[in-house]
């Protein structure tokens, strides 16, 4: 008798194949079989009109800190997600020395934007060595199973000291050094190593993540370790405008250890045609066989606003800081921007002149749009702020100020700001049908007080499979594999992302017809009551991990099978 048969269901199952009817039945954290008339269960689950699918894989998150206090990782459990892989962009917590803690959640917070108080509360810290960190989010429990990679940041910072955090050049015994920890991380079962060379990776402190400026022989030595263990993936955050020229040396590593490297590519207003040029390199890596790899996101990387977030128009106002010192209450707050006087002083007023990237982010009204009860992801520049305000005749800024003192003044703004410098999402279904990209870039657990992308497996379903209007869709297949087997296989999690007998029963029951992502919301959950934004779905019946059903129609059961994934995995074999 099998534990758990999923009936009835239309089994869409990760490997890219059409769709078919069939059953699904496991037995402990094994899918046995896959077809028709498979016996009886312990537990049936009921998936008639529904999709079942492999759970999602998710390989670029930062739950490092989270992981420490958080049973549940939310918001990717949430999601259909069932795997996730942090230690993401060169930031995490380990290897730390104890006189090192505060200076990584400074690091974090920076880079992430993760409360800093919720990490001073809620990490305990119980390691030194990245082994001594596995060994200890490994205790816990947890919902769903998590990967880790061996940040740059944390590694520099333990090697080279001040030195490392100051991004002094690396010495040859520093390399060697590095490049050994890293090794042993990848024995200890790291999935990968990561690093950050943009300068919007910067600390609380406004200095750039360790790494930012490292040398090739530094990169190499580190790449080397992955060589002599056969094993993990190499990542890479590279600033923007100087990807083209740092894909040279991604390449030249990818060859030189055979193992895959990845870079995050999204199309920025400041070089809107840049992507054409990396489509090029990934062609003829493509073309010659070489592990080189674009992560990208499913949707625009969008940054959310209102009044208790990090970014909106006016945080550069005077006026309204004054406003906001004076009354730090919330409700108190609202009140007084209702007041005409307040409104026509802050709307009136002339914001703080600061770096190119903020003023972009604060003042480009023809690129933020209302978030309603259904978010809408790829509006047209007719529904924005600068548009409505010309219909008016009003000042842009009157409009951002009436839309975000809706609901309570809780009123919501969307600023897609990366990949939509076209107005539209075309550019990112010409990158999802490239063979050498990754789906990936959510950021879940990340940047709490701007962006809210966690929820992007959802996205790609609803959106790309069923509800786009401003161009085609992909097949719901394609989009289900894009976040199963593709990015499984690439972290050599080879025992999960599709359903067949032999792996692991991470599966989702899915109400494909009622599916879809409600607003952005923010809670106050986190440690020391720390702030994040987070997005809740509608329609996944039921989410099995490792054999057990962990959430019934979007209810945790209690169940806590997640796991610690320790460097690459295979199916089991069948009898």
């Amino acid at each position: 008798m099998h534990d758990i048969l999923i009936k009835n269901g239309t089994l869409i199952d990760g490997t890219g194949t059409e769709r078919r009817q069939a059953d699904v039945a496991i037995q402990g954290d094994r899918i046995v079989a896959v077809g028709r008339d498979l016996g009886p269960a312990r537990e049936e689950i009921d998936a008639s009109g529904c999709i079942v699918t492999p759970g999602f894989v998710d390989v670029h998150t930062h739950y490092d800190a989270q992981v420490t206090w958080d049973p549940m990782m939310t918001p990717s459990s949430w999601h259909g997600v069932t795997t996730v892989v942090m230690g993401s962009c060169g930031v995490g917590f380990a290897p730390a020395r104890p006189d090192r803690h505060e200076w990584l959640i400074g690091l974090m917070e920076g880079v992430e934007d993760i409360p800093g108080a919720a990490m001073h509360e809620g990490i305990q810290w119980e390691w030194e060595t990245f082994p001594e960190y596995m060994d200890a989010i490994e205790r816990r429990p947890h919902v769903i199973d998590f990967g880790a990679q061996i940040p740059h940041g944390a590694l520099r910072a333990y090697v080279m000291g001040e030195r490392g955090a100051d991004n002094e050049e690396a010495t040859p015994d520093d390399v060697a050094e590095m490049s050994r920890i890293v090794e042993e991380a990848l024995g200890a079962g790291a999935l990968g190593f990561s690093t950050s060379r943009t300068l919007l990776h910067k600390s609380v402190f406004g200095v750039p993540v360790p790494g930012t400026f490292a040398h090739r022989d530094e990169l190499f030595g580190i790449g080397d370790a992955l060589k002599r263990a056969d094993a993990g993936v190499f990542q890479c955050a590279s600033e923007h405008a100087d990807v083209p020229r740092e894909t040279r040396w991604m390449r030249e590593l990818a060859e030189e250890t055979g193992r895959p490297v990845t870079f995050n590519l999204s199309q920025t207003d400041q070089a809107p045609t840049l992507w054409k040029e990396l489509v090029e390199v990934l062609d003829q890596a493509h073309a010659d066989g070489v592990p080189l790899y674009a992560q990208v996101a499913g949707r625009a990387i969008g940054i959310v606003m209102n009044w208790r977030l990090t970014a909106h128009p006016f945080r550069l106002f005077p006026a309204f800081h004054a406003e906001q010192y004076n009354h730090p209450e919330f409700e108190d707050l609202v009140a007084r921007l209702r007041l005409p006087e307040v409104r026509e002083r802050i709307v009136n007023d002339t914001p703080i002149q600061l770096d190119e990237f903020a003023t972009f982010v604060t003042r480009s009204f023809h690129k933020m749009f209302k978030i309603g009860a259904n978010p809408d992801y790829e509006p047209s520049e007719a529904v924005s702020v600068a548009a409505e305000a010309a219909r008016r005749g009003v000042k842009p800024e009157e409009v951002a100020y009436e839309w975000m003192l809706e609901n309570d003044g809780e009123g919501t703004l969307y600023f897609p700001l990366f990949n939509y410098s076209d107005g539209n999402l075309e550019l990112l279904k010409q990158l999802h049908a490239h063979p050498q990209t990754l789906m990936g870039l959510s950021d879940a657990a990340a940047h709490c007080g701007a962006i809210c992308d966690g929820g992007m497996p959802t996205f790609m379903l609803t959106h790309w499979a069923r509800d786009r209007t401003r161009g085609e869709r992909l097949p719901l297949e394609y989009i289900v594999m894009r976040q199963t087997s593709q990015t499984a296989s690439l972290f050599g999690l080879r025992d999960r992302g599709v359903v067949a007998p032999g792996m692991k029963a991470d599966v989702n029951v899915i109400d494909f017809d009622e599916l879809r992502l409600l607003a952005p919301e923010i809670l106050f959950d986190l440690p020391a009551g720390g702030r994040r934004l987070a997005q809740r779905p509608e329609g996944y019946k039921a989410t099995v991990c490792s054999g057990e059903v962990i959430f019934r129609d979007g209810t945790h059961t209690g169940a806590l099978p997640g796991k610690l994934v320790r460097g690459a995995q295979e199916p089991q074999a069948q009898a």
